[in-house]
Parts: structure tokens; sequence; C-alpha cells
């Protein structure tokens, strides 16, 4: 069955317009309500990234929640992965994240987690949007939940993460720059890695409500690019809105991408003699690292875009290490889920316990030339289906003749069409990219 609200990483949406509004947030707390009282606890954790539309959507669900009866757990300000974390912690039969993780702020979302701290199973989702369709009605005055503030919750999650770096190391003597993207992560990450003894240089740490992913964090790196070759560091790293991707800076300048670090935290694993099976990427993944990967005889397959596709393959293969190059990256050994500081934690791991610097982790992986190009298309229409797109796109593949990759799909989170060109020679790339996404506009 299609499921009618829920979209790849929740309900997501510009704030203001349906879905999201108060009206339907407190619905849906309801009716998640409904199906999660009959499933265990009646305990439900919510925690927010900083974007200012988070107290309003925080209040309605709220009291959606309490009319069906669950006891509400609010967070405040928590990084994705640390509301799957303390769900888990506190043994409540979900966690509930109000964020649109790498978008504006105008945007915002509402995303579950289950009780061992993983994406809602899609019949969980389906049960949660049948409930939508009854009427609303409020549980008896005696039965009604009631809410309380986890004032400890930054530090709890803290301590988590500083449990990830090795007992026998240290990151004295190690300047960093941590771009928190006036996220989520901002009272977190620089706490996380000044406590490990490294020097911070923190930015991107200073909401205001409107400031969210603004020119800055994982999904614009020129900042932290900047700032590490102004200080001198030895590194840099940038999160999203909501703590969940990572990207990284060596201390040239040069960025590295989900791709480059969960290579490094494979290749770590691999010498270490603790990886299981082989590694997951999506059909972004750049080919640089299935190349990679197959020298140091790590299998590697593809899944749909899409951490939670990242996570089912892992689940099926019985394997740890995945993600994508957007930069979440999932380690089972180490989370449930996509992490960004315990991520950029394994890689200093790798690189203190190797003495070698960012850079040189991953000198041995040659990234492709990869072009993408977003395409707003209308509401309704149905770009990918029109025969100028689908001749453009047979074109250029006849064009790579097997020396590359053509990938078009649509964003499971905005009005994009995505097209990804992928080949030996960038100039060449760009304009195969650029011919398509041309197609795509006239059709669109």
């Amino acid at each position: 069955m299609s499921r009618k609200y829920f979209g790849t990483d929740g309900v997501r949406g510009r704030v203001g317009d349906f879905p999201i509004t108060p009206e339907f947030a407190m619905k849906l707390g309801w009716a998640a309500g409904r199906v999660l009282s009959e499933r265990g606890t009646r305990k439900v954790l919510i925690g927010k990234d900083t974007r200012i539309s988070g107290y309003l959507l925080e209040t309605a669900l709220e009291a959606g929640l309490i009319a069906a009866g669950i006891d509400v757990r609010l967070l405040g300000p928590m990084p994705t992965p640390a509301v799957a974390y303390l769900t888990r912690t506190f043994r409540a039969e979900a966690g509930i994240v109000i964020s649109a993780s790498h978008n504006p702020y105008y945007d915002n979302g509402i995303k579950f987690f289950s009780a061992d701290g993983t994406k809602l199973p899609d019949e969980v989702e389906l049960a949660i949007e049948h409930e939508l369709e009854q009427p609303m009605l409020c549980e008896p005055s005696e039965k009604l939940g009631k809410a309380i503030r986890i004032n400890d919750a930054a530090g709890r999650y803290i301590e988590f993460c500083k449990s990830h770096l090795s007992n026998h190391l240290s990151l004295n003597g190690l300047k960093l720059v941590v771009d928190c993207a006036h996220g989520a992560t901002y009272h977190i990450a620089p706490a996380v890695f000044k406590e490990l003894g490294a020097e911070v240089i923190a930015i991107g740490c200073k909401p205001d409500g409107l400031n969210i992913n603004d020119q800055c964090g994982a999904t614009h790196t020129d900042l932290l690019r900047e700032t590490v070759l102004a200080q001198g560091a030895d590194l840099g790293i940038a999160y999203d809105g909501d703590g969940d991707r990572v990207m990284m800076v060596d201390n040239s300048g040069r960025v590295l991408d989900g791709d480059e670090i969960v290579y490094i935290i494979a290749r770590a694993a691999k010498e270490a003699g603790t990886l299981q099976g082989g590694v997951v990427g999506t059909l972004m993944s750049n080919m640089g690292l299935e190349l990679a990967l197959a020298r140091l005889d790590i299998p590697f397959v593809r899944s749909n875009v899409g951490d939670r596709y990242v996570m089912e393959l892992l689940r099926e293969k019985n394997w740890r290490i995945g993600g994508e190059n957007s930069g979440h990256v999932l380690n089972l050994d180490h989370t449930c889920t996509g992490d960004g500081i315990i991520a950029s934690l394994q890689v200093l791991n790798a690189m203190l316990g190797s003495g070698k610097s960012l850079a040189a982790l991953c000198a041995d992986m040659r990234k492709l030339p990869q072009v993408l190009v977003n395409v707003k298309f209308a509401k309704g229409s149905a770009p990918l289906d029109k025969l100028n797109v689908q001749q453009s796109i047979r074109e250029v593949e006849q064009a790579l003749a097997g020396t590359g990759r053509v990938l078009i799909r649509k964003s499971g989170t905005e009005p994009l069409i995505r097209v990804m060109v992928e080949g030996e020679d960038e100039t060449l790339v760009r304009q195969y990219a650029e011919q398509i996404a041309a197609a795509v506009k006239i059709a669109s």
C-alpha cells in the first residue's frame, strides 16, 4: 500500500502549508498515540532542531499525544541520532524528531523512531495514516498523558558520543573547526570534541530560528574550508541542521564527502579485522568508492537513495557499514541510525590509530567526476515520462558507452528532479548533465 502522508523521511513540507500545520501536527500526534498505545509503553520522546517553527509543531504534537493518553518526554533541541539513542535508553515506545534536516528554515518535518531507535516500519506508518482518517476523540481526563522536560538530555548524549573514541586515544594537540549549521548539534558537537582534548573553533553555533543551514554546515562547506585554511586547523567537520549528515575538510581545504568517510571507516575496520561483510552505498555513490573498495577486496552493493534503504540492505545482508555521498553514514557496530558526530569520531579513530592525516587516509580513493543538477518541476507534472527527456537520457548513455553512469530520480523530500551524470571527463560530464537538465526543464 502507498502512503498518503509519510515520505521517505517522515512528513515534510513548507510550514503553514498542509501537512505542516498545527492542526495536522496535533492530529498526527493523536493518531500516532492511538497506534503506539496499543503496542507497549505509553511514553514518547520529542526532540527538534533549531528552526523557529519547532515551537509550534512541538506544542501541537504534544497536545495530540496527550489527548491519546501518551506520556511525553520533551528533549528540546537535539540531533536526530540523539533522539534515536535516547528513545532506546528511556525505553520509550517511540521518538519523534521535528526537523527538515538540511532544508531552509521555512520548511519543517516530523519523523518517527521505533522503540529500538530505527525508522518506523511501513506497517506502523500505514496504521498511523489509517487513524488520521478517523475522528479525533480525546481520552477521559483520568487517562490523559503527561508531559515532562528532560533537562539532562544533552549531557547524556555527549557522554554517549565520547564513548566512541577509543579509550587509549585523545584529541590533545588537534585543532578542529566544527560547523554546526546553526542547527541541533550547536550545543553538543563542540562540547564532545573539547572534552576529548581538541582545540575547537566552533562556527555555525548561534541559532536564531531562521539561520539554520544558511550558507553553512554540511550542505554549504565554503565557510568551513575558509575557516580551516585561515586558522591553520588540522581538519574541519560540518554537520547539517539535524546532525545526521557529516562532511569533512582536510588541512589543505579539500572537502571529503560521505563516500570518502565511508571508505575511511570501512578500510579501518578491514585493517582491524572487525569488518563484517561489505559496504552498502546508494545509486548516487561515486564509482570511485566502488573501485577503491574492490582493491581492498571489500564487497560493495548499491541500494536506492535514502538512508532507510541503506539500512534495509545492511540488515538483509547482515553487514554493518554503509552510507550516502550526501553525508549519511551508518555504522551499526556503534549506532542504530546515521549519526554525524559518531561518524566523525570514527574517522578520528582511524587517523589517530594509523598516525596518518585525513588526506592520507583517503589518498587511495579517486572519485570520478560526478555532476548533480537539480531541476524544479511543477506539482502534478511528470517530466520523466516525456519523450524528449527519455531521448536525451538515451543519447548521453550511448555517448558514455559504459565508461560512466546516468541516474535520474525524483527527490523524496522536495519538488526536484535530480540529474546525475558520472564519467572520466569532467567537462563532458557537466555538458551531459546540463543537456538532460535542459530537457527536464522544457518538459516541466
